[in-house]
């Protein structure tokens, strides 16, 4: 398991895998954690864990600006309070009865979750847009062997037959999340292109991590 990077920040998830009022299983180096959009389109990061009784949150339901959870329905703010029992509807939570919440940054299409206090805003790529997202069965080590190239310092893995395609990863136990980014403007035949390559460079990492298995 990757250790916790303090004043880091982890490319969770793309945008429009989270709409309005929805909430989703994440990682980070920190935990596993309940990603959540508000009604109103705030996206939020929560511990997955609800104080109650355990329950994973990323198994609740977002309703207004609250993310709930789905055992007994005890609600949460984004910035982590307790804000409704329905058991004791007439009851105002005790400030103590609270789940921990990450910074979360938006920009280009990719959704950011921090660990700890990072010093800047996470990278921003103005020439790029995401596609697509995929989960690799293997380390980033595979991945880069299959790729025939290293992560960069921005996090990526470039395409030397495609330079207009780049792999953002998210390293997680046992796997690797790819953010697949393409220029701006390409057509859509680049954009299939860039897809049947994510797939290969993932059969390629997961042949290989099964070799050496």
């Amino acid at each position: 398991m990757p250790s916790a990077t303090a004043g880091s920040w982890t490319p969770v998830a793309l945008s429009a895998d989270l709409p309005p009022a929805t909430v989703m299983p994440a990682w980070t180096p920190a935990g596993s954690i309940a990603l959540w959009r508000s009604q109103s389109g705030r996206a939020s990061a929560s511990s997955d864990r609800c104080p109650h009784r355990g329950m994973r949150l990323s198994h609740g339901f977002v309703r207004g600006e609250a993310l709930s959870c789905i055992y007994h329905g005890w609600s949460y703010s984004p910035a982590g309070g307790c804000i409704r029992i329905p058991a004791h509807p007439d009851l105002v939570p005790p400030e103590t009865i609270r789940v921990a919440v990450h910074k979360v940054a938006e920009s280009d299409g990719v959704i950011w979750v921090a660990v700890g206090e990072p010093a800047a805003q996470p990278p921003r790529f103005d020439d790029l847009v995401p596609l697509r997202s995929l989960t690799i069965e293997s380390d980033i080590g595979a991945l880069e062997d299959a790729a025939g190239a290293k992560v960069d310092s921005d996090g990526f893995i470039r395409i030397a037959d495609l330079p207009w395609v780049r792999l953002l990863l998210a390293e997680q136990i046992d796997r690797t999340l790819v953010h697949v980014m393409i220029e701006k403007d390409r057509s859509p035949a680049d954009r299939v292109a860039a897809s049947r390559i994510a797939e290969a460079v993932r059969r390629q990492a997961e042949a290989r991590r099964k070799e050496v298995a």
